[in-house]
């Protein structure tokens, strides 16, 4: 258990937390490039508790900058898109993408007055399908070439979610290991090959086990946290018998993501990003390492829990996350059907908006969460010191950190150590793409024997 003060200092993330000046260390998911697609490219944004309008300008430079207009306080969510900048529609005073006010036009013909006028901006940047800001101080650092950031453009999907919570208990899913066996547990095992888009429901690498059934009856994981330089490394280790166990590699990617692996073909890169203290999105990159991915279909497949424009669940609080007690006796453990987002949802939102961690007890199938807990609050403490914190990168360090490297597979009981080190490696290697071989894994990877 910790105090209810240890418990403000790592949920807390508005402008004077000190949370929330470890995350203006780092570029933040605004908004899918897809929401400012169409006529009319202007969305408001809420992001770490700060009120924001996104735009595109006529040229195509994205500009993110106070919601409220500098002159009265108008909303600028309901302005027009014209002559190089967003207007307000209360008295036409115009800003570019900068935040600069360029134009007064109710002021006399002569005015100077928007000289010295600038709306605050922060800057943005698209990659793999997403829009970043940083709205922190001095120069933002440099993006890590981790996978999704690599690969192109056909070989990536980007897609969010909104969760009615803090985005820590939002992320302490991710880096649960043991969850997974009985939350997302199934019943009954489906045809592993219709398994496309969907986590959790193919067949596990180097076996035609379907995952469903090794969560299921292999209940009781062995739980490995390493330390890395972005990060954890999260090792679950579930034996099926003395010859074979299933390894799970997963990584926290700090501070607020992880990368784990949703198939033999894919894996997810996801971020967990503060709207406010009481409300998240989870914005996440599916990374292929064989064909390109079927945007519509993982669109469409999404799209059929979540509803635009806000991205949130059909199946939420308000309908019981559509829980069905014959469905929870004979088909899934939560009786709130087959997609693993909905049971995420309803157990992060079940705790409450900001969960009181004063009342939990922990126990040994939770060390990722206590080492992610320390890492966090040593990183706060960093920033709090004038320090940069980690995964802080210029652009000479951009590419120390490469990779993660994740598996979902069955290995050698002895043996599984070097094993999915070499899975890894060779899936890179016989990817489209140059998928660069993590540093770390690569030195200690010097033939594929027992992957092939």
């Amino acid at each position: 258990m910790m105090s209810q003060e240890q418990n403000d200092l790592i949920t807390r993330t508005g402008p004077k937390d000190p949370c929330g000046k470890l995350m203006r260390s780092y570029w933040q998911p605004t908004a899918l490039v897809d929401e400012l697609e169409g006529a009319r490219p202007i969305r408001p944004v809420r992001l770490l508790g700060e009120n924001l309008v996104l735009f595109r300008d006529e040229r195509g430079r994205y500009g993110l900058i106070d919601r409220h207009c500098a002159h009265r306080g108008a909303d600028l969510a309901f302005g027009r898109l014209e002559h190089g900048g967003l207007r307000c529609a209360f008295h036409g005073w115009l800003f570019d993408a900068t935040g600069q006010c360029i134009e007064t036009p109710a002021e006399p013909k002569d005015s100077k007055l928007c000289q010295n006028i600038r709306q605050r901006s922060y800057p943005v940047v698209e990659k793999s399908g997403i829009l970043w800001a940083y709205l922190g101080e001095g120069e933002p650092p440099a993006f890590p070439e981790i996978d999704c950031f690599v690969a192109p453009d056909t070989h990536t999907f980007a897609f969010k979610g909104h969760m009615a919570c803090n985005w820590l208990q939002a992320l302490e899913v991710g880096i649960d290991p043991a969850h997974a066996s009985y939350l997302h547990r199934f019943f009954e095992d489906e045809d592993t090959s219709t398994a496309y888009g969907k986590q959790f429901r193919g067949a596990s690498a180097g076996s035609d086990l379907p995952m469903t059934k090794i969560l299921r009856e292999y209940d009781r994981p062995i739980i490995n946290v390493e330390h890395t330089e972005y990060g954890l490394r999260l090792i679950a280790l579930r034996e099926i018998d003395e010859e074979r166990t299933h390894v799970r590699v997963t990584n926290q990617l700090f501070p607020h993501g992880f990368v784990i692996p949703m198939s033999t073909e894919m894996t997810i890169t996801q971020w967990h990003v503060p709207v406010d203290d009481e409300n998240c999105y989870w914005y996440a990159i599916f990374t292929s390492y064989t064909n390109p991915v079927d945007k519509k279909k993982m669109r469409d497949q999404r799209l059929e829990l979540y509803e635009l424009p806000d991205y949130k669940s059909r199946k939420n609080s308000g309908n019981d996350y559509g829980f069905d007690p014959h469905e929870q006796q004979t088909a899934t453990y939560t009786g709130m059907g087959n997609d693993i987002n909905v049971h995420d949802q309803w157990a992060v939102e079940s705790m409450g908006a900001i969960q009181d961690r004063t009342k939990e007890h922990l126990g040994q199938s939770d060390k990722a969460i206590v080492q992610y807990r320390r890492l966090l609050r040593q990183e706060i403490e960093k920033v709090g010191g004038g320090e940069k914190p980690m995964l802080f990168l210029d652009e000479a360090n951009a590419r120390s950190i490469q990779g993660p490297a994740t598996m979902d597979g069955i290995g050698p009981t002895r043996g599984w150590e070097t094993y999915w080190m070499e899975v890894d490696v060779k899936r890179r290697r016989g990817a489209p793409w140059t998928a660069p071989v993590p540093k770390e894994i690569d030195g200690k990877v010097h033939r594929l024997t027992a992957a092939e």
